[in-house]
């Protein structure tokens, strides 16, 4: 399970209809919704600083939270809808489902490195590139995950970890119909560079010995 899932505070919306929706914004508030769950919606307002530092921090629409609204229990929600300023594109309203425990969503789940220590491409100086650091899951709401592993322990230069190495939370599967990269582990610029030279040498050592061969033919 997932061990935080954040709050998201709000309050009682009174009134309905557009009069109230606009006091709401002149109060510094943007006006919503909370929906499904098979209870009646409930209007609320969110305070708009706190809205738009969440949706600043990013992938507000796949974040599951907490909702707190006084006067009612503690409710899981994720937002289906935004709507903005069509000149601002500043936050005019939103729209919040309820969740059961058993609804199905689509999640980011951060991934956790284990093995660095004793890796052997590693501990030759290799890089290890996290490529997502996050992982788009469809998991269920009551039985969320705090992370997902990846095991580097045996990785050599030039390998990667896959989706398809991992071992995922029971219930849960990727949004992502292929085997995509999750890190890899490559040569350290140094090494690469040297590399590249040492092929170049070759390369011209190679040439060298073609036109010299060409000489002798002639």
């Amino acid at each position: 399970m997932a061990g935080e899932i954040p709050d998201l505070h709000a309050e009682e919306r009174t009134g309905t209809g557009k009069g109230a929706a606009r006091q709401a914004r002149r109060d510094g508030m943007v006006p919503g919704i909370v929906f499904g769950g098979d209870v009646d919606p409930l209007p609320i307002n969110i305070p708009f600083n706190a809205l738009l530092t969440r949706l600043k921090q990013g992938r507000f629409k796949s974040t599951l939270f907490n909702l707190k609204v006084d006067g009612h229990d503690d409710v899981r929600v994720i937002c289906r809808d935004v709507q903005r300023d069509v000149v601002k594109d500043l936050p005019t309203h939103l729209d919040l489902m309820r969740l059961r425990r058993t609804t199905k969503i689509n999640l980011f789940i951060p991934v956790v490195v284990t093995g660095e220590e004793v890796s052997p491409g590693l501990k030759k100086g290799g890089v290890l590139t996290l490529v997502r650091p996050e992982v788009e899951l469809i998991v269920t709401a009551g039985d969320i995950p705090d992370h997902i592993t990846i095991d580097v322990s045996e990785l050599e230069i030039g390998d990667s970890v896959t989706i398809s190495s991992v071992s995922l939370p029971t219930g849960a599967k990727v949004t992502i119909d292929r085997d995509f990269v999750i890190a890899n582990l490559s040569a350290p610029s140094g090494l690469r560079s040297a590399e590249d030279e040492e092929e170049d040498a070759d390369d011209t050592e190679v040439a060298e010995d073609d036109v010299e061969a060409d000489n002798a033919e002639e």
